[in-house]
């Protein structure tokens, strides 16, 4: 991978010079107080650089212990590179972004298949700050769709041909200009193999043909992380997309308890959840639950989490006594979660339309299908408007926050990474006990308009068929909007309508 910006290789440089004089003289003066009989120089540490606090912009600072010049300059100078690379990640020639695999130490906890479960790891020397994601990846219910998934899709059942290196984008890349305020974030990744929507506790046995336990592999790891420095960590984020999202939904308050339980009372867990925010509504058009694509949500799960062992978090299993299926529906679930959770949803999410029966397979939609959607959206605009801190795009799309485009799309004005950043600082100010949020720092932010992809900052829509990009009003068109009619249920004429879609408004 190029450095973007080379030309910062000599301010880099000048960093690594003075850091280097600072420690001869610190090292100078260390033995001076020693002959002068001054206090013991292992009692003082020196603070990192002014500019790489601003940098990080958080609490925490990568710090530099020169208490090492006397006694190994090599280490010292290893320091002085950590540094240099913290402060731009492109100051050296070859600098390793990948996250590496790890299989579980606990080789009793597997994928579906029985290969060993693990996850990608980027450890970021200094940072008390840990992302844990969730991969997403759809599910099967019965062993006729789970065969079907494993012949067709064998990486989310199976371990045996993971790549032993995994690159992050979005919100796991280590790039301070992909990835704003969680670029210097100890990074994990946990590929999903389990194909329960990280909630099954089954093993494979000779009963079982595939084992389900994605809710263990989350707890596995932890434990793992705990010896490679999350002991040491201030926050952890668990994120996820997609059935990913929902296994942050189902497992963050869970997370915390093991880390309490573990003794390790002052990490503040948080959740991230993208694109998890299933609604169990109707379908527009019934069809027999023979597949994955085709049967109604919530016959998913009620046949899922029996196949799977579900396991759902205590204050919703308590909720839903008897039907806890309710519990993968974050309405539902999210008002018995104790952890802080951010929501990021597409409110015309494109796996909900799937589930849904409505299929945009390149032909424009029937007015009937058109309504399906537009309601679709004030349903999930509705469930999501006493979430306190949530970022719910108009737009039509699935999964984001791993996305390239994920600094693009805003909101009010407002970016995703910034309404995260936002969130890190309303939850800092209220450890403090100060209740009220930051001024102009938005965490409730949500389209109110109407339509799918009215909000100009959406991602590119391409037309199916041709591959073309479209505009706003094309693809609107395409989608069979009636502009005429339109303009009327609004009130306005529809020249005028038409260049308030042309402009973005």
């Amino acid at each position: 991978m190029k450095c973007r910006r080379p030309q910062r290789s000599v301010r880099v440089m000048r960093v690594i010079h003075w850091a280097v004089m600072l420690g001869l003289i610190q090292s100078g003066a260390l033995g001076a107080r020693k002959f002068r009989g001054g206090r013991n120089p292992q009692q003082r540490r020196a603070l990192p650089p002014a500019h790489n606090r601003d940098r990080a912009e958080t609490t925490e600072s990568f710090s530099l212990d020169f208490t090492a010049v006397e006694e190994n300059m090599d280490n010292f100078m290893t320091q002085v590179k950590n540094l240099a690379q913290s402060l731009y990640p492109c100051s050296a020639q070859k600098l390793d972004y990948d996250m590496k695999l790890h299989f579980l130490e606990n080789t009793s906890v597997t994928c579906n298949d029985g290969t060993p479960a693990g996850y990608y790891l980027k450890e970021s020397k200094g940072s008390r700050r840990w992302l844990i994601f969730l991969e997403g990846g759809w599910y099967c219910f019965n062993k006729e769709n789970c065969d079907s998934r494993y012949d067709t899709m064998r990486r989310l059942m199976s371990s045996s041909k993971w790549p032993q290196t995994k690159t992050g984008t979005g919100i796991l890349s280590s790039l301070p200009e992909e990835n704003p305020h969680w670029w210097n974030a100890n990074m994990v990744f946990i590929p999903y193999c389990s194909s329960d929507v990280w909630s099954g506790a089954t093993p494979k046995t000779d009963k079982n043909d595939y084992a389900f336990m994605g809710s263990l592999i989350i707890k596995e790891v932890v434990k793992d992380l705990l010896t490679k420095g999350l002991d040491n960590a201030k926050i952890l984020l668990l994120a996820g997309s997609s059935a990913g999202g929902t296994g942050v939904l189902l497992n963050v308050d869970s997370v915390s308890e093991l880390l309490e339980e573990l003794g390790h009372t002052n990490i503040q867990v948080r959740g991230l959840s993208d694109s998890g925010w299933f609604l169990d509504n109707k379908q527009y058009r019934c069809t027999d639950c023979v597949d994955t694509i085709n049967c109604a949500p919530t016959e998913v799960i009620k046949r899922g989490i029996k196949y799977w062992g579900g396991v759902v978090p205590e204050r919703c299993r308590q909720a839903y006594e008897g039907k806890e299926w309710n519990c993968f529906f974050g309405y539902k679930v999210y008002p018995t979660i104790k952890r802080p959770v951010f929501i990021v949803q597409w409110l015309f999410d494109e796996a909900q339309l799937t589930v849904d029966n409505i299929h945009l397979t390149g032909q424009p939609v029937q007015e009937g299908q058109w309504r399906y959607i537009q309601n679709l959206g004030t349903e999930l605009r509705n469930t999501l408007k006493d979430v306190p801190a949530m970022f719910a795009p108009a737009c039509l799309s699935h999964e984001f926050i791993t996305r390239n485009f994920w600094t693009d799309v805003q909101v009010k004005g407002t970016s995703l990474p910034r309404a995260l950043h936002c969130w890190d600082r309303s939850l800092q100010e209220n450890s403090r006990n100060n209740k009220s949020p930051p001024k102009g720092c938005p965490v409730h932010l949500i389209d109110s308009c109407p339509w799918p992809h009215c909000n100009p900052t959406c991602p590119t829509i391409r037309d199916q068929s041709t591959g073309q990009e479209m505009n706003v009003i094309q693809f609107l068109m395409h989608m069979g909007f009636d502009v005429q009619k339109m303009a009327h249920q609004q009130g306005m004429d529809p020249s005028k309508l038409l260049g308030m879609l042309s402009s973005g408004s």
